[in-house]
């Protein structure tokens, strides 16, 4: 089985320099051109569905790739984005800062947990069992398209590594029997001393 774990395309809330998560913003028009470029490179690599975050841009994302791939497209509400940030979403950086200092750098530590949100401990309970669902798909091809958070949690749970990914990054792997295999990345920078 071959798995395309897909990061979405710039949004709104990145050029705005928002705190993201739980806001649900769009792609910009940069976000969609990133989705078509992927969108290039992985025709004809048969992917025959895609299981997709609920969130706006994550679902924009996975349009404009079946557009291209001709595939379907199912939503999983558990590949949605962390709700890491609390009263901080939505918000303007720069005016958290100013607002709520203290959460501000709380919220740098993916370990912690602010008021109203959600913990890495529950984020990573949902995002295995999900990942672990759909590593029993029936498909030869899949696509997992989600975001960074989710990514993180795979790549630090599954494979014991830090990583940084950029929009519209991803990584293909290879599913033989119980082994996990990296065959490909692209936009995504793998280190120790990576967490964000």
């Amino acid at each position: 089985m071959k798995i395309f774990l897909i990061r979405h395309g710039q949004t709104t809330g990145d050029v705005e320099d928002r705190y993201g998560g739980d806001y649900d913003d769009h792609l910009t028009e940069e976000g969609k051109l990133q989705a078509k470029n992927l969108a290039e490179k992985l025709a004809g690599e048969g992917v025959e569905i895609i299981y997709c975050s609920p969130k706006i841009r994550a679902q924009e994302t996975a349009e404009i790739l079946k557009g291209k791939l001709n595939c379907s497209i199912e939503t999983a509400e558990d590949l949605k984005e962390r709700n890491q940030n609390g009263i901080l979403t939505g918000m303007v950086r720069a005016e958290a800062k100013e607002k709520y200092p203290d959460l501000v750098e709380l919220v740098k530590d993916y370990r912690n947990t602010l008021p109203n949100s959600e913990s890495y401990e529950e984020l990573k309970s949902r995002v295995l069992t999900t990942w672990n669902d759909l590593m029993e798909s029936s498909n030869s091809t899949i696509a997992v398209l989600t975001h960074g958070g989710p990514i993180r949690v795979i790549f630090r749970e599954i494979l014991k590594k830090e990583i940084k990914i950029a929009d519209c990054g991803y990584v293909v792997f290879e599913k033989i029997g119980d082994e996990l295999m990296v065959v490909k990345t692209e936009g995504i920078l793998v280190g120790d001393n990576l967490s964000t």
